[in-house]
């Protein structure tokens, strides 16, 4: 099967350079479609929709700038929060103002476009194991950031309530840790993979074992996450097994 690609980019020199990045980056065979501003991404994203001229086959992967013509790409990724797509930032800013509105929108990844081939090739390969492609420099500020926010909470004083509200003697009531999930309905495709996932095989192990594309099995992966609550295999696992699905 063949995966479609949506770049969208409107530097002719950087969509050539990323069509061969992901020509290098996957061995299955990938069609590439190209957009310079989003008006044409829209329309061809609108053409791979149920009632679009290619039929439900949506594009499973999207490089998406974000200064663009017409616009900016968050734009397009606050649109497409429940399109079936890995969606990844592509783009020359490494600010804090550009890279984690890009993550509140939705983009699965974020690789700077200043980047050498080879390492851009290193962490699009990444999406088969399931891990989200991050450029370098944006993984060592994504880092300082979350160790920064850390150690401010944990200087932070304990607010005076958390500190005498609770009153002493008899008569409390027992506080319950964890609330009963109610776990939506997984189909036995999500289930065969969330038991794969459960025992630590990547997405491409997966694939294999299971006879479908990598691609889908990010999908299935995709559609557990959203079905369960979660955002991480960890999460998933600990989930499962705590309501007896593997």
């Amino acid at each position: 099967m063949t995966v479609k690609v949506l770049i969208l980019e409107d530097n002719p020199v950087a969509r050539d350079f990323l069509s061969r990045v992901l020509r290098e980056s996957f061995s299955d065979p990938i069609s590439i479609t190209e957009a310079g501003d989003l008006e044409t991404a829209r329309e061809q994203i609108a053409l791979t929709g149920p009632h679009g001229l290619h039929g439900a086959d949506p594009f499973k992967l999207m490089l998406v700038d974000l200064e663009l013509p017409d616009g900016n790409g968050l734009e397009l990724l606050a649109e497409l929060t429940q399109y079936p797509a890995t969606k990844v930032v592509t783009t020359l800013y490494s600010d804090d103002d550009h890279l984690f509105p890009a993550l509140q929108c939705g983009a699965d990844g974020y690789l700077l476009k200043e980047d050498r081939f080879d390492v851009l090739v290193e962490e699009l390969r990444k999406i088969v194991l399931g891990q989200p492609p991050l450029s370098p420099a944006i993984a060592r500020r994504l880092l300082t950031h979350f160790r920064h926010g850390a150690a401010a909470d944990s200087a932070a004083p304990a607010p005076m309530s958390t500190l005498s509200s609770a009153p002493s003697g008899a008569g409390q009531k027992p506080v319950p840790i964890e609330k009963p999930v109610d776990l939506p309905h997984l189909t036995p495709r999500e289930i065969e993979v969330l038991t794969y996932l459960s025992k630590g095989f990547t997405i491409k192990e997966i694939a294999n074992l299971m006879g479908i594309k990598w691609f889908t099995v990010n999908d299935h992966i995709k559609s557990i996450y959203r079905k369960l609550n979660v955002s991480s295999r960890a999460e998933a696992a600990v989930l499962a097994s705590k309501q007896g699905l593997v």
